[in-house]
């Protein structure tokens, strides 16, 4: 028998991500999952700490090492981690969103060192895959692993309807932080408060953003993310990967 999902998105959630771009799962992540994300993301943390020593602890892009960490591609490293990106529980999520059809594109864990996590700035995701023009929206996952909240640097979501776009904007490059911009409204988004195991869940076009770490514990978020169609550029290259997941509706062999 195969695995079922514990949850079933409603079609009100269905509505609100057509309409507004995201919706929330709160609790969601099995406990043998959720243990599973963390031990790999202290493993991450202290890996990236290494590499911070032996650079001098200069920043790589958007990375900065021993304040606000991205880690692409872990399961390269910690394979078990396919144990989630490639469960029953994401499945579901993907047929809600982006349809039968999907493809594994991206991963990576966004860490926040505890009291000086820095923010990370109005973007969409689409605004990072420029090197693929046109590319249809795909499907964001991200996956509290602590209790989140506006003291601890949480994710902020700005709908569709006070972005006033469902499109990808251009996005100007901040020189200090490497950050790509591409809001600059007044909106201040809504937060996502929501206990560890929670999924906010949103498209590719929706802006977001997220704040400083200012408790005394790590904040640690892992993101999944798939699309309905392989991420070719022009030269015909593929951006990231193009796993397959879902073909039909029905999980496949990665």
């Amino acid at each position: 028998m195969p695995a079922v999902a514990p949850f079933t998105i409603t079609p009100q959630q269905q509505d609100q991500y057509r309409e507004e771009g995201y919706f929330i799962l709160e609790s969601v992540i099995p406990p043998e999952h959720l243990e599973l994300l963390r031990d790999v993301a202290m493993r991450v943390i202290e890996a990236e700490r290494k590499k911070a020593a032996e650079n001098g602890g200069k920043s790589n892009g958007i990375n900065h090492a021993n304040n606000r960490i991205f880690s692409t591609f872990p399961s390269k490293e910690y394979a078990e981690l396919k144990r989630f990106y490639r469960s029953e529980l994401m499945a579901e999520i993907c047929r809600a969103t982006i349809g039968p059809t999907a493809f594994y594109f991206w991963e990576q864990y966004v860490i926040k060192a505890a009291e000086k996590g820095m923010k990370f700035s109005w973007h969409q995701d689409s605004g990072y895959c420029r090197s693929v023009p046109n590319h249809p929206p795909y499907l964001t996952c991200w996956c509290a692993l602590d209790d989140m909240s506006e003291a601890n640097g949480t994710a902020y979501i700005l709908p569709f309807s006070k972005a006033g776009t469902k499109t990808v904007q251009e996005h100007v490059k901040d020189e200090a932080t490497n950050d790509w911009v591409g809001y600059h409204g007044d909106e201040p988004g809504i937060p996502v408060l929501a206990p560890a195991g929670s999924i906010a869940v949103f498209s590719s076009v929706t802006f977001h953003r997220s704040g400083f770490n200012r408790t005394p514990n790590w904040r640690r978020v892992y993101l999944a993310q798939y699309s309905p169609i392989p991420m070719a550029q022009p030269d015909g290259k593929i951006m990231g990967r193009a796993e397959p997941f879902l073909k039909e509706g029905r999980i496949v062999e990665g």
